[in-house]
């Protein structure tokens, strides 16, 4: 590892790999959630509007897994919460993942790329709210009336992902850009390492279970479970402080 500047912000992204080994399923595995389940018929507006109940129970099921006591974080999400409080130049966690175990850790700078699945918004008014609950097209939106307006606070395919013009900012400011449980296979998420590159001012490190697809555009890879490899980054990082 080069000697990373502590005034530097840091960017962290993070993928299904990192929740994985808190008991979540991943969705792009070989034994993975789409591969049991179609895309098409779940997790896209379309399928929506053809078949709302459908795409409720998916999400239902999705969010009572993750509500499921077992489910806590583990020592990754732990030791990138101690780095954003502990490093001077700020860090910024960038989150594929639609669960809340990063907050659960202790990460409070934080951007939901793709949502969040303790929420739901609403179709007609647009209102964010909190949701432990399961989703039907029975429920009412509480701010604007509307009946079956209800969906998931994430982001389906088809649709833009969440806070991207502040995302590229931060990546064009950071100092170091760590990939975390990623597959490289989902973009805009796959050309953050990219657009690092792009600015020339950051040094970028996948830190993975296995080489991700984009794996070569890295400056440093290590490999290994996050809740290895994670900590261990962490505290390199933090004994120049």
């Amino acid at each position: 590892m080069p000697v990373i500047d502590p005034s530097n912000p840091i960017v962290v992204l993070t993928g299904a790999g990192i929740s994985k080994e808190s008991g979540l399923e991943t969705f792009r595995d070989a034994d993975g959630i789409w591969s049991k389940v179609r895309i098409e018929d779940v997790a896209t507006p379309e399928a929506f509007v053809r078949d709302p109940a459908r795409v409720h129970a998916f999400y239902n099921a999705r969010r009572q897994g993750l509500l499921n006591a077992n489910v806590q974080p583990n020592p990754a999400h732990v030791a990138l919460a101690r780095l954003e409080r502990d490093w001077p130049g700020g860090v910024l966690i960038v989150t594929q993942n639609i669960d809340d175990l990063h907050e659960r850790a202790g990460s409070a700078n934080l951007i939901h790329m793709h949502g969040e699945l303790l929420k739901s918004r609403c179709e007609e008014c647009g209102d964010i709210t909190e949701c432990r609950h399961d989703l039907s097209i029975a429920l009412k939106c509480l701010s604007c009336g509307r009946d079956g307006g209800l969906r998931p606070h994430v982001v389906w395919f088809g649709e833009m992902p969440l806070s991207m013009d502040e995302i590229e900012q931060a990546l064009a400011r950071a100092g170091l850009f760590m990939s975390i449980g990623t597959s490289g296979n989902v973009y805009p998420a796959a050309g953050f390492v990219e657009v690092v590159r792009h600015y020339g001012r950051g040094h970028s490190v996948e830190l993975n279970l296995e080489p991700s697809v984009g794996a070569t555009s890295f400056a440093e890879t290590r490999y290994g479970p996050a809740g290895d490899v994670v900590p261990a980054y962490v505290d390199e990082l933090l004994s120049a402080v």
